[in-house]
């Protein structure tokens, strides 16, 4: 009886101290901001030198890559009405930005 009494009293007291913990100190501004801005590199966003390109471009390959298999497929079938094609044709060329046809969907 006495150990969870013990226990709950220690609690309450460490609460106050745990509290604490998470203020964060003020920050103090920099003193000289406008000779630091005038010192950076220009080309500080460079990634010339990386490997892979950007996670979102990747996405965005591989999500065109998809939609192309659809229209091949579409473009492949014979039951599929010309205008479903071409519509659907038309709106992919609106994504990637360049004029679609069956035949340069080969490029994916």
């Amino acid at each position: 009886m006495r150990l969870p009494t013990l226990v709950a009293l220690l609690c309450l007291a460490c609460l106050p101290a745990a509290h604490g913990q998470g203020v964060p100190a003020p920050a103090s501004a920099p003193a000289s901001a406008p000779a630091a801005d005038a010192a950076l590199d220009k080309d500080w966003r460079s990634t010339e030198g990386y490997t892979f390109p950007a996670l979102a471009k990747t996405v965005a390959d591989m999500q065109n890559l998809a939609h192309a298999m659809h229209l091949r497929d579409y473009c492949s079938d014979r039951r599929v009405s010309d205008e479903f094609v071409r519509e659907r044709l038309a709106r992919f060329s609106q994504l990637t930005g360049r004029q679609e046809t069956c035949r340069s969907l080969l490029d994916y």
